[in-house]
């Protein structure tokens, strides 16, 4: 799905959500809080897989954490974790790197990417690509959560 597609999906499914548009962004450091409406409910996405290349994992936490990638395999009993590559990126969640977002999963057709949801944004907004990242979307992080449910991926709150 292309942003279009996405803000019809949400429209579709009767999910309420704001958009703001902004230049494209890669990593976090670029975008400017200042223009943002809900700064601190902005995510941040690690697109990671298992050694073995078997299990793959969408890990998405407040903007400002840092995630241990050994301290949450252990927390999961999860085999060693790396990020995956972009052709992963492309062939799963069809997307590129700077445009990782829990959305990307509408597109894993074999629901083969498990997602983990910080925590913290449990019960308030969370802010997150339209799969291109050029634009932020505001949404309900539990609507965010039971959509991606809905469509198959398994789903999971953790503590970061």
């Amino acid at each position: 799905m292309n942003k279009k597609e996405i803000y019809q999906y949400l429209t579709a499914h009767h999910i309420p959500y704001e958009v703001t548009e902004h230049k494209a962004v890669f990593h976090m450091g670029e975008l400017d809080p200042a223009k943002l409406p809900y700064p601190e409910w902005m995510a941040k996405n690690l697109f990671i897989r298992d050694d073995k290349k078997r299990n793959y994992f969408l890990i998405t936490v407040k903007g400002e954490k840092r995630v241990e990638l050994k301290t949450f395999r252990r927390e999961h009993g999860l085999r060693p974790l790396c990020f995956a590559s972009a052709e992963d990126l492309q062939d799963i969640l069809g997307l590129t790197p700077g445009s990782v977002t829990p959305l990307g999963l509408l597109n894993d057709k074999g629901n083969q990417v498990h997602f983990y949801m910080d925590e913290e944004f449990a019960g308030h907004k969370i802010g997150i690509h339209p799969n291109d990242n050029t634009a932020t979307v505001w949404l309900q992080a539990d609507d965010l959560l039971e959509l991606i449910q809905k469509e198959g991926n398994p789903v999971s709150w953790a503590a970061f």
